[in-house]
């Protein structure tokens, strides 16, 4: 195009040239020893136009010539880059569909040809991993190392493989180094939280899911069933000292500790160490808040002197819950640790009517073996024995 408006410019100029001299007569005289010329100047003038002409046609002609080779460089690398991106973007289309083999095979070729190199080997290194082909996934991590700025994903995508493969350990240690440095990335504090989980680090699943929660990274009801499900494991412990759980309970927020999954944890903790009344008190408080027939069913199994306290909290709770086959058994179960034997045995009978139980069976049996009544103890034990008899 610059070429065209040139070549008009002086087309224009030697018209001009050319009307301007078309009047005149005169001459243009050239001397060189021996030799002169005489040129018409109008002639002269179409020469020297011709020759500018031919002049820049020839520098043109020697630039075009002179910068072939780059522009050929120039256009292979655009062919080249053009080729990249399209592999890179059927590399990640490949990922989505869930076509595995070919997301690897893209991404390498892509890589090839330095298309986002490091972008590359971690959506080669994802294929892999979903391949379960973790010698190749190492492999393409590893060669995700060259670029810095792409260390932060290149380490996440790490974990995340360490968590699928259920390497638990190596992973929260990258992902507490991430965390370290990018506090505010909700991404690492979720991974970690799994990694948490894996590990059965309760007190830490506690840590990040108030950090979760401040940040209101999850929804309330999620952050309330993971943090009801790990107070419930710390309390639920085999190896806990009456030490430890008291100061475990102390922990436990108010508003978590009438939870029936939290309270039914601690009850039992607190029976496996002696403590049952703290075990009642714990169950009693629970209970006004949510009415809950397995945690009725725990507040008779431990005995302890508060058993005519128990029963007369029991009484009145039968009267808001008459037909409530856990509360008889419990009933029944309270005035066996008296011993109310009579009462024990209404209340038993009245369970089993209203819901036929193998604890009702069994607690049933155990007391007839203590009045000396073996023929009805073993009727019952062989009762609560049968497959049809529930839990």
């Amino acid at each position: 195009m610059r070429g065209l408006l040139w070549i008009l410019v002086v087309s224009v100029f030697a018209v001009a040239l050319s009307l301007a001299l078309q009047g005149s007569g005169g001459y243009a005289l050239f001397v060189l020893h021996p030799w002169r010329a005489e040129l018409p100047l109008n002639l002269l003038a179409v020469l020297l136009a011709l020759v500018f002409l031919a002049a820049y046609f020839l520098i043109r002609l020697m630039s075009h010539t002179l910068g072939l080779p780059s522009r050929v460089r120039a256009f292979r690398k655009r062919r080249k880059d053009e080729k990249g991106r399209n592999a890179l973007l059927g590399a990640i289309r490949a990922l989505f569909e869930g076509n595995f083999e070919r997301a690897e095979k893209l991404a390498s070729g892509a890589r090839d040809l330095g298309a986002a190199s490091a972008l590359a080997s971690l959506l080669a290194a994802r294929a892999a991993q979903r391949r379960r082909d973790f010698g190749r996934r190492n492999e393409w991590l590893e060669r995700a190392k060259g670029e810095e700025s792409w260390r932060l994903a290149r380490l996440v995508t790490e974990a995340e493989s360490l968590l699928e493969e259920r390497r638990f350990d190596e992973a929260r240690k990258i992902l507490r180094e991430l965390h370290g440095e990018a506090p505010r990335h909700s991404g690492v504090l979720q991974l970690l939280l799994r990694a948490e989980q894996g590990l059965a680090d309760w007190d830490g699943v506690l840590r990040i899911l108030k950090l979760l929660e401040k940040k209101d990274l999850m929804p309330a009801e999620t952050l309330d069933h993971l943090r009801v499900s790990a107070r419930v494991s710390i309390l639920s412990r085999k190896n806990l000292s009456a030490e430890d759980l008291a100061r475990c309970w102390e922990e436990v927020p108010r508003s978590d500790r009438s939870r029936v999954a939290v309270a039914t944890a601690a009850a039992r903790a607190f029976m496996r160490s002696g403590d049952c009344r703290k075990a009642h008190r714990i169950i009693e408080d629970a209970l006004e808040r949510e009415w809950d027939g397995a945690l009725v069913s725990l507040y008779g199994e431990c005995i302890d002197e508060d058993a005519l306290e128990r029963l007369e909290r029991a009484e009145k709770w039968l009267g808001e819950h008459p037909e409530d086959a856990d509360l008889l058994l419990t009933l029944g179960q309270v005035c066996a640790q008296r011993p109310v034997w009579g009462k024990a045995q209404s209340y038993l009978e009245a369970s089993l009517a209203s819901k036929p139980s193998r604890a009702a069976h069994v607690a049933l049996a155990r007391l007839f073996d203590r009045i000396g009544r073996t023929e009805d103890a073993d009727r019952h034990f062989r009762e609560g024995a049968e497959p049809s008899a529930s839990s």
